[in-house]
């Protein structure tokens, strides 16, 4: 179960309070899992979120570069001692029509091995009525991405571009 808020626009950023998302292992909200906190409020060129776990421990780091986002989207997932673990990417085809004929295809992410272009999985949404995701890591077969990681990093791609 995942909680969150998300401001859109400059000035509701400036008027609003941080993002933050929490997921919870139950229903009742008792039991937090993970969480997902943005460090500063207005970066205009970078944003950072630290990723804490149940007991508020970093596991990691994730940043986005707002400028590099007008050709292709692209979040970058850090280890706690900062090590790049994976980064995430909007398919080329798909960055290549929205910014053309705007956002009628469901947004997809490739994910690659720290700053390579070695691929271990991805992250897409299905065409249904409903918001329907699939998180695939099969190409992650020694399992270098935190699997906790990875599940708050496509909260975040879902999130954090405006879908």
């Amino acid at each position: 179960f995942v909680s969150g808020r998300n401001h859109k626009g400059i000035s509701g950023t400036v008027l609003s309070a941080k993002r933050h998302v929490t997921f919870y292992r139950d229903p009742s909200r008792r039991e937090r899992m993970l969480e997902v906190k943005q460090d500063r409020k207005l970066m205009l060129v970078k944003q950072y979120f630290t990723v804490l776990d149940a007991e508020g421990r970093p596991i990691g780091l994730f940043t986005k570069n707002t400028f590099s986002d007008i050709l292709r989207k692209r979040w970058v997932c850090s280890g706690p001692q900062g090590q790049i673990v994976c980064v995430a990417k909007e398919e080329f085809w798909h960055a290549l029509l929205s910014r053309t004929l705007g956002k009628l295809f469901p947004m997809n992410f490739f994910f690659y091995r720290g700053d390579s272009e070695d691929p271990i999985g991805q992250f897409s949404r299905r065409f249904t009525l409903l918001d329907r995701y699939v998180l695939d890591l099969s190409g992650d077969r020694s399992r270098a991405v935190d699997r906790r990681l990875a599940l708050a990093l496509g909260v975040m791609l879902d999130t954090g571009e405006s879908r």
